[in-house]
């Protein structure tokens, strides 16, 4: 399973990004996708990620912010009212149940 990311970039607090993770190769076996993060400093954590059948899972610093979707093989993170503290490096995952494919990363530079 090949993933690429896109959508990173350098905003202002309070605006928005979207990045796009298209996925590619043996994709029949992927029931879960998601998107992490790596903060300066931090360890990567889960920013939100999303079953087969769509149900949603968000880590509690982005809730209400950002929203997953994906559609057929291509995975999307809207985040809106970004803060300084969202800059990282993004990751898509994906897997059978659990993050085993990780894509490059998109830097998202969130400035005060």
């Amino acid at each position: 399973v090949q993933l690429q990311a896109s959508g990173g970039g350098a905003v202002q607090a309070g605006g928005s990004l979207r990045l796009s993770c298209a996925a590619s190769g043996s994709i029949f076996s992927i029931n879960y996708m998601g998107w992490h993060r790596q903060r300066p400093g931090k360890q990567r954590e889960l920013v939100a990620r999303i079953s087969y059948r769509g149900s949603t899972d968000y880590a509690d610093s982005v809730k209400g912010r950002f929203t997953i979707s994906r559609d057929k093989n291509s995975l999307y993170l809207q985040m809106n009212s970004l803060k300084p503290e969202d800059t990282a490096v993004y990751y898509c995952v994906a897997g059978p149940v659990d993050p085993r494919y990780w894509g490059q990363g998109t830097q998202v530079t969130v400035s005060s």
